[in-house]
């Protein structure tokens, strides 16, 4: 595919490595000829990179498998899912996994995206419903807005919870910024 033909969020192979176009510009330089500067990241290190392509310089796009999977344990550093249509396990490491042993927990969906039979994306849902297991009792009269306390939920996960949650309430979770949206 030509450089011009490139959207943001589609993914890319360059010197033999897997990135998502994040951002991309047409510029008009002072001479020569115009060029699209492009923000992309890698997939396997997660790092960013900027590379300038002149419109009709070719871009190899890369074709992810997206699939369903199921979250069934961890042990150590190990993650095991299963596919939903195969019943087929793999195991990620914890690199691999990203923050989804924080928020997920037993028989939990999630997407994975495979490159050439392995994965390399995994997506988490957007929020998930934990029970709160450790917290600070309930604080009479804390009718603040912004007051917070910490408490721990299921997984082992803390974070930050308005005073009315007590142990035992289900909360629900953004997985993308790691915040409490609300009582359950």
């Amino acid at each position: 595919m030509k450089a011009s033909d490139m959207k943001k969020g589609q993914t890319v192979t360059v010197d033999d490595k897997l990135y998502v176009v994040v951002d991309y510009q047409h510029v008009k330089l002072g001479k020569g000829g115009a060029v699209y500067q492009t923000k992309l990241k890698g997939l396997e290190d997660g790092g960013t990179r900027n590379i300038r392509l002149r419109a009709d310089e070719n871009v190899e796009e890369a074709y992810l498998d997206k699939r369903n999977y199921e979250y069934l344990y961890s042990s150590a550093d190990e993650h095991v899912l299963m596919d939903t249509e195969n019943f087929e396990q793999i195991m990620l490491d914890d690199d691999a996994f990203g923050d989804g042993p924080k928020y997920l927990k037993p028989n939990e969906q999630l997407k994975v995206s495979m490159y050439e039979g392995r994965p390399v994306v995994v997506e988490l849902p957007n929020t998930v419903d934990l029970e709160v297991t450790e917290t600070a009792p309930e604080i009479k009269g804390a009718t603040a807005t912004n007051q917070y306390k910490p408490a721990t939920v299921e997984t082992g996960y803390e974070l930050q919870v308005p005073p009315f949650i007590k142990v035992g309430d289900v909360v629900r979770v953004d997985t993308r910024s790691g915040e409490y949206v609300t009582r359950v």
